[in-house]
């Protein structure tokens, strides 16, 4: 007997099929049921493993051990390699792509509070309009490994064209998932952020792979650029960035703006060419500021001879206030994700905003000119300071966050535009006269 779905038939053309030996489809939406044939899972296998999003039959084993003794059991889905680093964690809920490639996540073992990682996968490599990749904020992971509570092996989404697993293993970056995320946070938490080891395989034996304390390291100097770049080389201004380990969206926000770019490497001494930019960005960066003593002796340099507008972002604060003679300190645990809360001490307006850094600076007594600018609202630790006549300041959070919040990205408007002034006020406003075409006389 043949089945035959209709979607709304008459009662003497139900009858007319019936006659013809042919059972029409019955759904009856008034009483939200629906009569048809049942269904089991053993008439039916169940559905495929997407080809794109290969699972292993048998996962291999993967343990992570803190410093302070705990140990982890999970699974991998990563490189096939063991790694150590700073054990950190962080609270944002989206943008994974965005942070394992954000260079200030520099020798750290990255712990994801978000449950479920890896469903959306990983986008292709495009880049936008001014030569910048559109999805991830370097050309690499930069994290020594992952964390999570649970590895979405099957991914969806316009723009992925691989598996978190499988972009892992392509750089060479472990990871570890089915591990209890919440009770390494909580440690984490209670004893700060410590040492670990990610072991790979079968029978974990530690003592092949030693401690690394990525804060030791000029990670900087990793990170930055060797050689100068230019983007978007017609702006109507010219911004000398001097890169701790610059974040595509950074660049992104001042180029869209209209600025024209230079990216300098850390310890280049911008100020034998100062003359040739309106104004200079201390970009963001991984690890312990103390160790990027150039740069902080060329910041503290242009601060005595340099008048026109300076701007830092999180790395760029610490560099910025270590020039002005204030101290760092190591945070607990750090600031971490997407939904950082930062006072503006100016107006006492609070910004939802984005960080990731382990150090603040020690603002209890300022330096002579200098003030907060921002303050934390969870801990109370500095998130920005100003100078007050001269166009200095820098902020310890992310106003250009790539995967939100955008709260501050009106920073960037303001910084540009007191650019702008300053160069109108110095050089006056220039006009373009075309040329004047004189007619020939005619001949008679």
């Amino acid at each position: 007997m043949t089945n035959f779905l209709t979607k709304s038939i008459s009662v003497s053309r139900a009858v007319s099929l019936v006659s013809h030996g042919i059972k029409p489809f019955v759904a009856t939406r008034g009483l939200a049921t629906v009569k048809d044939q049942s269904f089991t899972l053993n008439k039916k296998p169940p559905p495929p493993i997407a080809p794109y999003a290969p699972v292993s039959l048998k996962p291999t084993p993967a343990t992570l051990k803190l410093k302070s003794g705990e140990v982890y059991s999970g699974t991998s889905f990563g490189a096939n390699v063991h790694t150590s680093g700073e054990a950190v964690f962080t609270t944002s809920l989206v943008g994974y792509p965005e942070s394992m490639t954000d260079p200030s996540y520099r020798g750290q073992v990255l712990v994801f509070t978000q449950p479920l990682v890896g469903n959306y996968g990983v986008p292709g490599i495009f880049k936008d309009e001014y030569g910048l990749l559109k999805f991830f904020e370097s050309d690499r992971i930069h994290c020594e490994g992952i964390v999570v509570g649970d590895y979405a092996s099957r991914y969806s989404h316009w723009t992925a064209v691989e598996s978190l697993g499988e972009w892992c293993t392509r750089f060479g970056v472990p990871a570890i998932s089915g591990v209890d995320t919440r009770a390494i946070v909580h440690i984490l938490r209670d004893q700060g952020s410590t040492l670990s080891k990610l072991y790979i395989g079968e029978d974990p034996d530690f003592s092949k792979i030693p401690y690394s304390d990525p804060n030791e390291r000029n990670l900087v100097s990793e990170v930055s650029t060797a050689v100068p770049v230019s983007y978007n080389p017609f702006g109507d201004i010219k911004i000398g960035v001097v890169d701790c380990g610059v974040k595509n969206n950074i660049l992104r926000a001042l180029v869209k703006r209209g600025a024209a770019v230079t990216v300098l490497p850390w310890n280049f001494n911008f100020n034998k060419v100062s003359d040739q930019f309106d104004g200079i960005f201390i970009s963001n960066g991984p690890g312990n500021p103390t160790k990027v003593v150039e740069t902080v002796q060329n910041v503290r340099h242009a601060l005595a001879t340099y008048k026109r507008p300076i701007f830092g972002i999180c790395m760029g604060n610490l560099v910025l206030g270590l020039a002005a003679g204030l101290d760092v300190y190591k945070l607990r645990f750090g600031n971490r994700g997407h939904n950082v809360p930062a006072l503006n001490v100016l107006d006492g307006k609070c910004q939802i905003t984005s960080q990731n850094h382990g150090y603040a600076l020690q603002d209890n007594v300022m330096p002579n000119g200098w003030t907060k600018y921002y303050v934390n609202a969870n801990d109370g630790s500095n998130e920005g300071i100003r100078h007050k006549t001269l166009p200095f300041k820098s902020v310890q959070f992310h106003p250009e966050a790539k995967g939100g919040p955008q709260d501050t990205e009106f920073l960037f408007d303001e910084f540009l535009s007191k650019v702008r002034t300053d160069k109108i006020q110095r050089e006056g406003i220039k006009t373009f006269v075309p040329e004047t075409f004189i007619s020939q006389p005619q001949v008679v």
